[in-house]
């Protein structure tokens, strides 16, 4: 891979396989890992209802065979995907995430990315996290640097704030008027708490369904308020950002509306992911001028709307500035594998609370299966 620097334009592809569990997306764009130039093609690849629920059978597993076999799964549905791209000088490769215990065993996202630098035949940076939680960060969430460069690209003036809706919810407050995202006060960065995962949970396990379409299900149902109380009661509510969260770290939820009905039930958990966004909208530093939603939750009406009801600045999906919702946690990554790539830092004591701007990472080379090679300038 050659060198490049500060405004070379080079065609980055990444990956995102999120902790919904529906796919594999994938998306090109032009950047020098600092500022973003253009966009390129992207591409879906769904799980299949046989693989997600292998990599179900993973979740909060740390090794194992059901580890082994959803590792596989995750590998080769991201060579097929990544494999229809061309003309791209660096992969991003997020992997799965099974595990999260930052404070605790560290974090773990399955999937190897020297195996597919070596299928894909170009070079491909990888675990990203681990480097965060070795110099005492979350490790997530990872994306809000890419946020600083989309705030530039759209043109931002003053401070605005992103909003994450895939499993979990994250949330990044940027403000455009410094010039570096690792500047104290550029960002702030955290997990607001769960967001569709319970609701795809739900779904799943009563009506073998994989999401609540268009929020149908919720928007038929009441909202239990006594349940929403307890829920921010949770101790994650009374931590200080940055902060983050496992998939299942309030699994104690689908136990919360055991007894209520389909419909109330999957009102009450677009409820709380709601209530988490407006609690998490407490911690930033000044009122954002807008909120710019990402991720599959921003296709759920009922919750837009109930997060809308909210806040105190106008909330609308990121399409609304010309950027690409469903793919912006792909190009995140690719943007990202640029970063690494040139040794600048990932993430920040704003991001995930690291001591100091760190840069993740690993870079695998075709021809160079196991850990992979060195990073900046080798």
């Amino acid at each position: 891979m050659r060198r490049f620097g500060t405004g070379d334009r080079i065609r980055c592809l990444g990956a995102m396989s999120g902790t919904s569990l529906d796919g594999v997306d994938a998306a090109v764009i032009e950047t020098d890992g600092e500022s973003v130039f253009g966009f390129g093609e992207s591409a879906y690849r769904p799980y299949s209802e046989a693989e997600r629920a292998v990599l179900r059978a993973a979740l909060g597993r740390w090794e194992g065979p059901e580890v082994e076999a959803a590792a596989e799964i995750v590998e080769t549905a991201h060579a097929e995907i990544l494999s229809r791209f061309e003309n791209v000088a660096l992969i991003g490769f997020h992997g799965q995430t099974f595990a999260h215990d930052p404070r605790g065993r560290g974090t773990h996202q399955a999937g190897s990315g020297a195996i597919l630098a070596e299928a894909l035949g170009v070079p491909v940076v990888w675990d990203f996290r681990s480097s965060d939680v070795r110099f005492g960060g979350e490790g997530a969430p990872l994306a809000p640097f890419y946020h600083f460069a989309l705030a530039k690209f759209v043109g931002a003036a003053a401070p605005l704030a992103f909003l994450n809706l895939g499993g979990v919810g994250n949330l990044t407050f940027v403000d455009p008027g410094f010039a570096r995202p690792e500047a104290e006060g550029a960002l702030l960065a955290f997990d607001t708490g769960p967001a569709n995962a319970p609701i795809d949970d739900l779904v799943q396990g009563r009506l073998g369904r994989t999401r609540d379409d268009d929020g149908a299900l919720a928007a038929a149902g009441e909202v239990d308020d006594a349940v929403v109380a307890r829920f921010l009661e949770h101790p994650h509510f009374y931590r200080m950002a940055p902060k983050s969260l496992d998939r299942d770290a309030f699994a104690v939820l689908s136990q919360e509306v055991e007894a209520l009905s389909d419909a109330d039930a999957a009102a009450t958990l677009t409820a709380c992911a709601a209530a988490a966004v407006m609690r998490g909208m407490e911690h930033c530093p000044s009122s954002p001028e807008r909120l710019l939603v990402t991720g599959g939750g921003r296709h759920n009406p009922v919750m837009m709307a109930m997060i809308a009801a909210g806040c105190d600045c106008p909330v609308g999906p990121v399409e609304d500035v010309g950027l690409d919702g469903d793919m912006l946690e792909a190009q995140a990554f690719a943007f990202l594998a640029a970063r690494v790539a040139r040794g600048l830092p990932t993430s920040a004591p704003s991001t995930t609370g690291v001591r100091a701007a760190v840069g993740g990472g690993t870079i695998s080379r075709p021809g160079e299966l196991g850990l992979g090679a060195a990073l900046a300038g080798s």
